[in-house]
């Protein structure tokens, strides 16, 4: 496939593992130059070999987007190795709290941090050069909790938040060519991630359960294709009886 933005320089947060990564990856395939950041250097240090091994440039930057000094770092370390920035995948997202009568009020502000504000800062500093170049893309990803129930408080609070400020940005950039849109996936298994681990944690019995009532196609989403990771296909269909179809 040839979507015809070979060249660009792209942005991914949270681009060492999961959709992140598997969204780096498909850019770079598309042979656009790819700047990742992630909280762990071996994590992007790995996928960063990774995707140089498709034939495009890219780099990796520690930084955490939920700090206020985060969006600023992965934006100047991406101009400065790769170039302008032309596309911007808003990837990181996690939960702070709990129930709303349990999740604290810094809770519910770190919350908002992780999921919304290092999203805008990046927008903040993305769109301007993207204006004057007349060209842009910008994909938020947000989440199904950001729509309906099901979550935290602070993470569907700030996911819905999320999705209200890309509609705005849509609206407002879209005569100056940049396209703001959002994903909002439902729950996704990856290596080590929060569903992974959480299956890790439960009986086959316990976790057949609740699959059963949680999603309607009796598995999780995924990043990869079939032929993708053996270890959480093999998990996830331990925990579901068979009934994964990873």
């Amino acid at each position: 496939m040839d979507l015809g933005i070979k060249g660009r320089v792209a942005i991914v947060t949270g681009g060492s593992r999961g959709l992140g990564m598997v969204a780096a990856k498909a850019l770079a395939q598309e042979g656009v130059h790819v700047s990742i950041c992630g909280r762990t250097k071996s994590n992007l240090d790995e996928t960063v070999e990774e995707l140089k091994s498709l034939g495009v440039p890219a780099i990796g930057v520690v930084a955490d987007i939920a700090e206020p000094s985060g969006a600023q770092d992965v934006y100047n370390a991406t101009v400065a190795g790769l170039g302008p920035v032309d596309i911007v995948v808003n990837n990181v997202g996690g939960r702070r709290g709990t129930t709303i009568t349990q999740t604290t009020e810094e809770q519910f502000k770190a919350g908002f941090e992780f999921n919304l504000y290092g999203a805008m800062r990046l927008m903040w500093l993305a769109i301007p050069g993207m204006r004057e170049r007349h060209w842009g893309r910008i994909i938020n990803i947000s989440s199904i909790y950001g729509r309906e129930y099901g979550g935290s408080v602070d993470y569907m609070s700030a996911k819905a938040a999320l999705i209200a400020a890309t509609k705005h940005a849509a609206v407002e950039l879209i005569t100056d060519n940049v396209l703001v849109n959002s994903v909002a996936p439902g729950s996704i298994l990856h290596p080590d991630g929060p569903w992974d681990l959480f299956i890790k944690n439960q009986t086959p019995e316990v976790g057949g359960e609740f699959i059963a009532r949680k999603e309607p196609a009796g598995r999780f989403g995924r990043p990869w294709p079939p032929s993708g990771p053996a270890s959480s296909r093999a998990l996830a269909s331990t925990w579901t009886g068979g009934r994964a179809g990873l």
